[in-house]
């Protein structure tokens, strides 16, 4: 089995804002495993939150051996982008060579379209807005927030988008003392869940205040071996394939968590419909599903992911899976 990586970036139809930082394009690894003349594709976003970068995911998946299988890959290399790019191609592999769907060969049933968050990047009151105006006729917005002046982005985003449910998404960028005064107002404005608002490793305060609306932890949430460490503090899990390392994981994981009685979401990094595909499997039957990248794109791959008023659909065959 030969494994080829290639970095390959995507436009974006507009700059990305959260409060980590911005970007203007999605810089991604593109994995391909060729068997037998049947090649294998998956897709990663090396993410910087996570001490990743291009180079050293690389270096990561140039050190496997070339006959690497999904069951030995999963002690290979720790959850992660690497192991996301890997184990996805793995599994396409397996189904091309079957003759079979991914979902076939997990067990699943066919999976159907699932409802979709769009992204609204962090900026100023006045423009989160106008771009809530734009995309008041989709059904489940998310607002990047994560700054102590909230509020008027809040409020502006439900001004432009009266009717459409939300989330809110504050990327660690909070204090308990802001998200307790914040709290009462994302009530009032019919806020659904609110994503990770404390850092992750300093959240304990969660499990002490109130938590009026449900709380979904993202960044504090990997794999399954992140589990124990979220015990009263969340209600709900994002599931992100190139946080819990792939396909493989993501299933176990929520596996896991239903048991444990959390809910679930299935996110995403930004990258491009190779990227979402997998994830739109474990998407099925979640909460709420966050696979808005490809919308957020100027360009994509060929055979892109369909998107439409039922939501995103699953990947065709020329795609992956």
């Amino acid at each position: 089995m030969a494994i080829e990586v290639r970095a390959e970036s995507f436009r974006l139809a507009e700059v990305f804002t959260i409060s980590r930082g911005s970007r203007t394009e999605a810089k991604v690894l593109t994995v391909t495993v060729t068997r037998d003349c049947v090649a294998g594709r998956g897709e990663c976003v090396p993410y910087a939150r996570y001490g990743e970068t291009l180079e050293s995911v690389t270096a990561q998946i140039a050190g496997l051996p070339e006959d690497i299988t999904r069951g030995a890959l999963q002690a290979a290399l720790p959850a992660g982008a690497a192991r996301n790019a890997i184990d996805c191609a793995l599994w396409d592999l397996e189904a091309k060579r079957a003759g079979r769907r991914v979902w076939e060969l997990a067990g699943l049933p066919a999976p159907g379209p699932e409802i979709t968050a769009f992204t609204l990047s962090l900026d100023t009151p006045e423009n989160m807005r106008a771009a809530a105006a734009r995309h008041a006729h989709r059904p489940l917005l998310k607002i990047k927030l994560g700054t102590p002046d909230d509020m008027a982005r809040l409020e502006a985003v439900r001004a432009g988008a009266p009717a459409t449910r939300i989330i809110v998404d504050a990327n660690e960028g909070w204090t308990a003392e802001v998200y307790s005064d914040l709290a009462p107002h994302l009530v009032r404005l019919g806020v659904a869940l609110v994503e990770q608002p404390l850092p992750a490793g300093d959240d304990g305060m969660l499990s002490e205040i109130a938590r009026p609306l449900p709380v979904c932890a993202d960044e504090a949430c990997h794999d399954r071996a992140s589990l124990p460490g979220l015990k009263g503090k969340y209600d709900m899990v994002n599931i992100k394939l190139d946080k819990t390392g792939g396909l493989t994981e993501a299933f176990a994981l929520k596996e896991a968590a239903l048991a444990e009685g959390y809910g679930l979401m299935v996110g995403c990094m930004v990258g491009s419909s190779l990227a979402m595909a997998p994830a739109v499997l474990v998407a099925q039957g979640a909460a709420f599903t966050d696979l808005d990248g490809p919308l957020l794109l100027a360009e994509d791959r060929d055979h892109p992911l369909f998107y439409d008023v039922a939501g995103v659909h699953p990947p065709e065959v020329a795609l992956w899976g």
